[in-house]
């Protein structure tokens, strides 16, 4: 009875594994394949903001900038009202044009539309391009390929679970938990080496981006004393940086 279930169980381990070192391989060739001269000498808050926690941080910086310059609105109900309808740049304009043209709506309507936004994938290409950000495909798949693995070390420790369960001859749990050996060790150990191979493509900066990041981390930012500190901090830390607690409300922080 154990080894019809050791039989799937040990293929879904093989598979998951299997994938997870494709997806190593191909982000390390991508990697490799960088121009060296790509790389920017300097970047932008929006940049940063990018590399430091993906598309959301990007908006949750539009929104304090735009709220901080009285161009918008933000309630700590949860609605974003547009004071000024000029946008002065291009994610300006997207922003206030996903707000729809009643010139009011839900922020969390707001920020999952800004988003997915054109303007703010931009943002994450050229960064791409430039070595600094993680190409959003190879994240999307190293994360899933890691959370395959995941899955298959979870099945295979409920399978050896339910096979010493239905096995009350010891002998026979003995023999199981040999074979269940196998899968449990081969999904935990591809987890342990992904955590210094792969773990790396899963954030949204690139290696190169992250040690811009590091240097970028000044002890200011953190006090957030003038409004460039506080656009900075919240390019760093989001909106766990934003000290007034209503707008922290309106950004969905408590």
């Amino acid at each position: 009875m154990w080894v019809l279930l050791l039989i799937p169980t040990c293929a879904a381990a093989v598979l998951s594994c299997l994938r997870l070192v494709r997806v190593a391989a191909i982000a390390d060739a991508l990697a490799d394949h960088l121009p060296a001269d790509a790389r920017p000498s300097g970047i932008g808050l929006y940049e940063t903001a990018y590399l430091a926690g993906g598309p959301a941080r990007v908006v949750d910086l539009a929104l304090v900038r735009m709220a901080g310059l009285g161009r918008l609105h933000l309630a700590h109900t949860g609605w974003t009202t547009v004071v000024d309808p000029q946008g002065r740049s291009r994610l300006e304009r997207a922003l206030i044009s996903a707000i729809g043209p009643e010139g009011q709506c839900r922020t969390a309507q707001l920020k999952a539309a800004l988003a997915a936004h054109p303007t703010v994938r931009d943002i994450g290409d050229r960064l791409a391009l430039a070595g600094l950000a993680t190409p959003a495909v190879v994240r999307d798949r190293a994360l899933r390929a890691i959370r395959h693995v995941r899955y298959a070390l979870l099945w295979a420790a409920a399978m050896l679970l339910l096979t010493v369960v239905l096995n009350a001859d010891g002998e026979s749990a003995r023999t199981a938990l040999a074979w269940y050996a196998l899968p449990l060790v081969l999904t935990g150990g591809t987890l342990l080496m992904a955590r210094v191979d792969v773990h790396a493509y899963t954030a949204w900066a690139a290696p190169a981006g992250q040690r811009l990041l590091g240097a970028m981390r000044w002890p200011h930012v953190c006090l957030a004393g003038t409004a460039d500190d506080l656009l900075t901090a919240v390019a760093i830390r989001g909106a766990e940086a934003v000290q007034d607690p209503r707008l922290r409300a309106a950004l969905g922080r408590r």
